[in-house]
């Protein structure tokens, strides 16, 4: 293939100032210089550069040479490419309530506690989101604790509930807060006579990507996998969830207790 004739080619100014433009130098550097808490008159200093043009820079309306470029990059570690190259897009999802799907314990003929996951859409997630309701137990059932890597987030909103942790028990009413290591053994109780609901955040040591869609129980082991099995969820405590299942359609969280019956919420 016969290259190019560049001998006749001209640039158009407008089309050079539009890549420049689409590159949003002076907004990177904006990011890294508040990034660092740093003001323009401090970044002056270490680039040699005036307070003035750094915020002309800033705002666009001067486009800086290479080695002003290369004296901002050393400042903040960066390469001169870090200014050309395609920004990641950034993440935000919503979850509308209306959308959520509540999920109730599997195993035992009446649940004792209910979740619903509130970041099921969002792909390769660092963390686990869930909404919990915990039902008053009818009678004496023993709660058998989990354990999962990482650490758990646990914000009370209505009711009580009592958590065992490791060979301790507590109790935590609304506004109560609780972080702990989820790597020792745990699990939840409705405390009072009417449901006890948290918000819990579980949040993992090493991240495994989560596929949109897709619902880790609370309280199982991370990077688990089962065989699928009918309309199963949580069996004990929700803590971390497992990987879900696909029930008739429907998304199904597996139990995180091997054995059917009575377990902990």
């Amino acid at each position: 293939m016969a290259a190019k004739d560049l001998s006749n080619t001209k640039i158009d100014p407008g089309t050079a100032e539009a890549f420049i433009s689409e590159r949003r130098i002076g907004e990177r550097i904006k990011r890294l210089r508040l990034k660092k808490s740093m003001g323009l008159v401090e970044l002056g200093r270490h680039t040699g550069l005036s307070a003035s043009f750094l915020s002309q820079l800033e705002t666009g309306r001067v486009v800086p040479t290479l080695r002003n470029l290369a004296r901002i990059a050393i400042v903040f570690s960066k390469d001169l490419s870090y200014f050309f190259e395609p920004e990641p897009h950034t993440l935000f999802r919503i979850h509308k309530k209306s959308d959520r799907v509540r999920l109730p314990q599997t195993g035992v003929d009446d649940p004792t506690y209910y979740f619903e996951s509130l970041g099921y859409m969002v792909p390769d997630r660092h963390l686990d989101p869930y909404y919990a309701e915990f039902i008053p137990l009818k009678t004496p059932t023993e709660v058998r604790p989990h354990v999962h890597p990482g650490y758990e987030f646990l914000f009370m909103l209505e009711g009580e509930l009592e958590i065992r942790h490791g060979d301790k028990t507590y109790t935590v009413e609304p506004g109560d807060s609780v972080y702990f290591d989820a790597s020792t053994p745990h699990a939840y109780k409705c405390a009072g006579k009417v449901s006890a609901v948290a918000l819990i955040v579980t949040m993992h040591q090493q991240h495994v990507p989560q596929p949109a869609m897709n619902l880790r129980p609370l309280g199982a082991p991370v990077g688990s996998r089962t065989a699928p099995q009918a309309a199963t969820t949580p069996g004990s405590a929700p803590g971390p969830l497992r990987p879900l299942e696909r029930n008739g359609g429907v998304a199904q969280p597996r139990s995180m207790m091997d054995n059917p019956g009575p377990r902990r919420v």
